[in-house]
C-alpha cells in the first residue's frame, strides 16, 4: 500500500469513495501523471508541472490546482469558498465531478504548453 492509497483509508467510507473517484478521474485524463504525496495531500504533475492536488477536511473537499485553474472556471467556482488557486467543495453538498474533470483537462492542456 502506498502513501496515497494510506491517506485516502484514513478517512470515513464516503470520504473515501470522493477520494478515490477524483483519484480515478485524474488517473484516466492523465494517465502519465507523475503521482506523490505532496504538502500533505495526494498530488500530481504533468510535464514536471502541478497538476491537482485534492484533500480531505472536516466539512469539506479542497482541491488546489493553481490559479490559472481558477481564473478559467471562476463563474462556475464563484458558489464555492476559495483561496489563492484553491477551492472548498462542501461534503454536505453533492461533488462537481464534471467540474473537477473539466479543471483537469484544463490543466493538462496548460501544462502541454508550459
Amino acid at each position: 500500500m502506498n502513501e496515497i492509497d494510506k491517506y485516502i483509508q484514513s478517512f470515513p467510507d464516503e470520504i473515501q469513495e470522493i477520494l478515490y473517484k477524483i483519484r480515478g478521474m485524474v488517473k484516466e485524463l492523465a494517465p502519465g501523471a507523475e503521482e506523490k504525496m505532496a504538502y500533505g495531500m495526494p498530488g500530481y504533475k504533468t510535464n514536471k508541472r502541478p497538476l491537482i492536488y485534492f484533500a480531505a477536511y472536516k466539512n469539506h473537499i479542497g482541491l488546489y490546482a493553481t490559479p490559472e485553474a481558477h481564473d478559467e472556471f471562476k463563474e462556475e467556482l464563484s458558489g464555492y469558498k476559495q483561496g489563492k488557486g484553491s477551492v472548498q467543495f462542501p461534503l454536505k453538498c453533492p461533488i462537481p465531478y464534471d467540474l473537477i474533470e473539466r479543471i483537469i483537462k484544463f490543466k493538462i492542456e496548460v501544462n502541454k504548453l508550459k
